[in-house]
């Protein structure tokens, strides 16, 4: 991020806060749009990964809709950002299928037997149905986040396709990424091919998922465009994908500052961020974002580990370096914290959540979007 950008929103943000960077979210949606023109293909925005609506007057100038896993992102999706609608769940009820149908312009089923057990509801709805299916070929880093990995629940395997009628289908779904580049979409796409590549023809519809960087560096965009209208013309469907992360890639910092230092073997500053809380991929993946203005540990003099408030006796971080000794009142920003954060934090211990600001940097200015009262804790419980 540009230093003075970032001093910027140092000296403005509360903390703790989310800040959404609108120029290099701008700058994510020029990419894709780029994408889009040069390959015919439609993108989605995941709503599992950014549901910030107040910034969807903006994405919905360039991005065709929204892919939702529940009733309530479909909603979301209809009413704050009002183009098209694609849901996904691994598995639906009664109730929750009535629901989305409402809401969704596409559905793709999980299985052949909720296919077929919510046949009568789903064929006369006007709404385009798919199937998710699983290829089988594992890309993933991470066994929390691979989809294919042994024992998946998500997805069909081919071998379940024998003697199921696929009557009513109008696409074909597949998601089995997580970060990566181009390289592994262009394997997995090879081997879906060899597997499901029969099915295809007919279909109105090809899902590639998400998972895509298509906005970091090095992602190989030409690649991307060929694999696309390889699909698109040997079997005339429609190609989407519906990448949550790449649409707001580095265009998130969260802001915190430092309460307390103490030291336990190591210096500890605790801040009122927490892991757990705020940024939970820290410890579910791990992830460790970046850290503006630190190094790597033993780098710079003075090597701190920063933790949250919590009583979570894990609520750690991790570990960097500074030029400085690090004070109460001190405030650092980590960086790429727009994705998987305020769609996953929560009020354990009654911390609060951090406010939701954007940072317009052509004025140099931070907006407080939304902020978190006592009430907004209360209220999700009884």
């Amino acid at each position: 991020m540009n230093p003075e950008h970032l001093g910027q929103i140092l000296a403005q943000a509360p903390t703790p806060a989310y800040v959404l960077d609108l120029g290099r979210l701008r700058a994510n949606l020029a990419v894709l749009d780029a994408v889009q023109r040069r390959s015919g293909a439609k993108i989605l925005l995941a709503l599992k990964a950014f549901s910030m609506w107040s910034a969807f007057p903006l994405i919905r100038q360039t991005l065709h809709g929204v892919c939702a896993s529940s009733p309530w992102e479909a909603r979301l999706g209809r009413e704050a950002f009002g183009r098209e609608v694609h849901s996904f769940a691994a598995a639906f009820s009664a109730a929750d299928l009535r629901e989305l149908l409402t809401t969704s312009d596409h559905l793709c089923f999980n299985s052949f037997a909720q296919l077929e057990r919510f046949r009568p509801l789903w064929q006369d709805s006007g709404v385009s149905v798919g199937l998710r299916v699983n290829p089988e070929h594992s890309e993933g880093h991470t066994p929390l986040y691979d989809p294919c990995a042994p024992g998946s629940r998500l997805g069909i395997r081919r071998a379940e396709f024998e003697g199921r009628s696929l009557a009513g289908i109008a696409g074909l779904h597949f998601h089995t990424l997580c970060e990566h580049l181009f390289e592994p979409l262009e394997r997995t796409a090879r081997v879906f091919e060899e597997k499901f590549g029969e099915y295809l023809p007919g279909m109105q519809w090809l899902n590639l998922g998400g998972g895509h960087h298509i906005t970091r560096e090095g992602y190989d965009l030409d690649g991307l465009v060929a694999l696309i209208g390889h699909f698109q013309e040997k079997y005339g469907v429609q190609v989407y994908l519906e990448p949550g992360e790449a649409v707001v890639l580095n265009a998130g910092v969260l802001v915190t500052q430092v309460l307390d230092v103490i030291h336990n073997q190591v210096d500890i500053a605790i801040l009122d961020t927490s892991a757990a809380c705020h940024m939970p991929d820290v410890l579910e993946m791990p992830y460790r974002p970046p850290l503006f203005g630190a190094a790597e540990p033993g780098e710079k003099p003075h090597t701190v580990r920063l933790a949250g408030p919590s009583c979570l006796a894990g609520d750690v971080i991790g570990d960097w370096s500074f030029d400085t000794p690090l004070a109460p009142g001190d405030r650092l920003a980590f960086g790429d914290m727009a994705l998987y954060t305020m769609v996953k934090n929560t009020a354990f211990n009654g911390i609060q959540l951090p406010a939701i600001c954007t940072f317009e940097p052509d004025t140099g200015e931070v907006a407080v979007v939304r902020r978190f009262g006592y009430e907004d804790f209360r209220g999700r419980l009884s």
